[in-house]
């Protein structure tokens, strides 16, 4: 860390301003520079007050406070990396400026405490400075604003890191008088501010960018301009979550006669409470408010106690960085957090739903149907009588010539087109199909999250379905076209070849019997008209009685054959919506539940910290 070396004799050259060189930058600078690549645990160790000596020797273990917020920060670094895919850079913006400020902040001084000291015009903050540092250092005067540009005062050596980070030129940095009491305030750096509410625009981004990076500040108030509006809304109430952070100060306490100051410390608490601003009463973590007067003295010491004790404690820095994630966390909350969101899962009604819409959209249900037809058909033609399978050969070779069997010549011929219409009016109903339970499945799963994520949610969906209703095509053709198929063949059940010999046996009783009687009527055979005609009448009635009692057996075989051919096409379409669309949702939807368990951790921390330091 780069030291302000004062010069040779350590003496002022006059009792009233400070003028030291600008003091050259070391070799520790670098050491301190290389310190600051060494990680996260060196940056908490830096805003929690260890690793004083660059490094060199071993750093003390974390605080509570410190190891609080290196959680902190961790979790928002990941909480960053989760969602810039999914967010906007502006959105992530904040808090990627908290990471910054608290990594610059790791490499620089953790002995000293730099407090500002803002106000707006006549409140005499420029007047408070010089009292606390013992000598004229800001200019005060009738003139306002007085002072242009942030002046500091460093109360030892090693700051000049911080006070280069608060770009402050060399000109500008003082050292105070060399007192006892001096001595009680080790390790602060005070900063000058010009006044807030100056009518130069340089002078208040001075202070906006000033307040942005020190430790605490103190706000210096007077009894005419303590309730100003631009203090109050500009400053105080965005700046309300750095309470522990913040004194407010009412100067000039000593033109307010009798009681009158109480009252408006009274008044100026009740403000800084409707700001939200928590106050440090009865030994809670909170604002310091008192009253003083920087031209008499009265309560300057009583001030400096207070500063010298805070900045011996050395754990601002880690409060005011704990106090910027905590900003941070309330403006990110809209974007992670969903009041009353059950959890960010895909429902079993939901995905039951979806493989159903699915299933609809390929015909699985149609599809079982047809196998189930296709297995009793099959049956049918195994186990009928030759004569109803002659009948029906007969009846497939004169189709051509019935109407139906004209209408198809037509259709082949290009003459029927609205009977080609159906396949493509099919198609586009289960296009309709898939795109419904996409889209429902999507909107399910993003009931409740927070916009940005359920606009993730429903984008991954719809990307995966891009290609579903082709894969769905493919499975339809591959497994509910084969087992539609008229000429399909399903396995036969046991008792087929009991059937198909008992059918050939009535058939046989048949022939037999026909035969038998048609050689007594040739003579050929002695006349008994009975049996021939007993056997023919066995076989005719035994043949249909065969089939219909296969047909009885085959109800259940072919039932089952089409619902498992149905729960096969089911299956298929479900395990492919699954891959496209119900996985990748489930991914979206875990990294959002990782986003939210590390904002949790962020948003959760500032409790934590109040209870530690309590």
């Amino acid at each position: 860390m780069t030291a302000l070396t004062d010069r040779t004799d350590d003496r002022w050259d006059d009792g009233l301003i400070a003028r030291s060189r600008p003091r050259p930058l070391g070799g520790t600078e670098e050491d301190a520079a290389e310190a600051g690549d060494a990680g996260d645990d060196a940056l908490v160790r830096a805003v929690s007050g260890a690793g004083s000596d660059g490094g060199k020797s071993p750093a003390p273990p974390l605080s509570p406070e410190g190891q609080a917020l290196r959680q902190r920060l961790d979790a928002l670094r990941q909480l960053v990396g989760l969602s810039r895919t999914r967010l906007d850079g502006k959105t992530l913006a904040e808090a990627g400026r908290v990471l910054d400020e608290a990594a610059a902040r790791r490499g620089l001084s953790p002995q000293h405490t730099v407090v500002a000291i803002a106000g707006a015009t006549g409140s005499g903050k420029s007047t408070l400075f010089n009292s606390l540092a013992g000598v004229q250092i800001s200019e005060t005067g009738l003139r306002r604003p007085t002072t242009a540009a942030p002046i500091a005062c460093s109360w030892s050596d090693g700051a000049a890191g911080l006070l280069d980070r608060l770009e402050i030129p060399g000109r500008l940095r003082r050292r105070p008088r060399e007192t006892p009491e001096a001595e009680a305030l080790r390790g602060m750096v005070l900063v000058d501010l010009p006044d807030l509410d100056s009518a130069v625009g340089a002078h208040r981004a001075h202070v906006d960018r000033v307040l942005a990076l020190v430790d605490a500040v103190v706000w210096v108030v007077d009894p005419e301009k303590y309730a100003d509006a631009v203090l109050h809304e500009r400053y105080l109430r965005p700046l309300a979550g750095h309470a522990e952070v913040t004194f407010v100060v009412l100067n000039q306490v000593d033109r307010l006669p009798g009681e009158a100051a109480d009252l408006v410390l009274d008044d100026l608490r009740r403000l800084l409470d409707e700001d939200g601003i928590a106050l440090g009463e009865h030994g809670e973590p909170g604002a310091t408010v008192l009253g003083l007067s920087a031209l008499t003295g009265e309560g300057v010491g009583e001030l400096r106690e207070m500063l010298g004790q805070f900045t011996h404690e050395k754990g601002a820095a880690t409060r005011r960085i704990s106090a910027d994630v905590d900003r941070a966390a309330v403006r990110l909350r809209p974007l992670y957090v969903a009041d009353g969101h059950p959890g960010p899962e895909i429902g079993e009604a939901a995905r039951e739903q979806f493989e159903d819409r699915l299933a609809e959209a390929v015909g699985a249900s149609a599809a079982g149907l047809a196998a189930e037809r296709a297995w009793r058909r099959n049956a049918g033609k195994a186990c009928g009588t030759p004569w109803l399978r002659l009948w029906r050969w007969y009846e497939n070779r004169r189709a051509p010539h019935t109407l139906t069997g004209l209408a198809a010549l037509a259709a082949i011929g290009g003459r029927g087109q609205t009977v080609a219409e159906g396949p493509a009016e099919q198609e586009v109903t289960a296009r309709q199909r898939v795109e419904q339970a996409v889209r429902v499945v999507a909107d399910e799963a993003a009931t409740g999250l927070p916009e940005p994520w359920a606009q993730a949610v429903r984008e991954t969906a719809v990307r995966g379905a891009e290609r579903l209703p082709e894969a769905l095509d493919e499975i339809a053709v591959t497994l509910g076209a084969a087992v539609a198929q008229p000429g399909a063949k399903p396995p036969r059940p046991a008792w087929w070849p009991a059937a198909v010999l008992t059918q050939a046996a009535m058939t046989l009783l048949q022939i037999y019997g026909g035969l038998w009687l048609v050689g007594q009527i040739a003579g050929v055979l002695e006349p008994k008209l009975m049996p021939p005609v007993l056997l023919m009448v066995a076989g005719i009635i035994g043949g249909p009685l065969v089939e219909w009692a296969c047909s009885i057996a085959a109800r259940g075989p072919a039932r089952r054959y089409g619902q498992d051919a149905e729960r096969g096409l089911r299956q298929a379409a479900a395990g492919c919506g699954r891959a496209r669309v119900l996985e990748p949702v489930a991914a979206e939807l875990l990294r959002y539940r990782e986003v939210r368990e590390q904002y949790a951790t962020v948003a959760a921390g500032g409790s934590r910290l109040s209870a530690t330091r309590q």
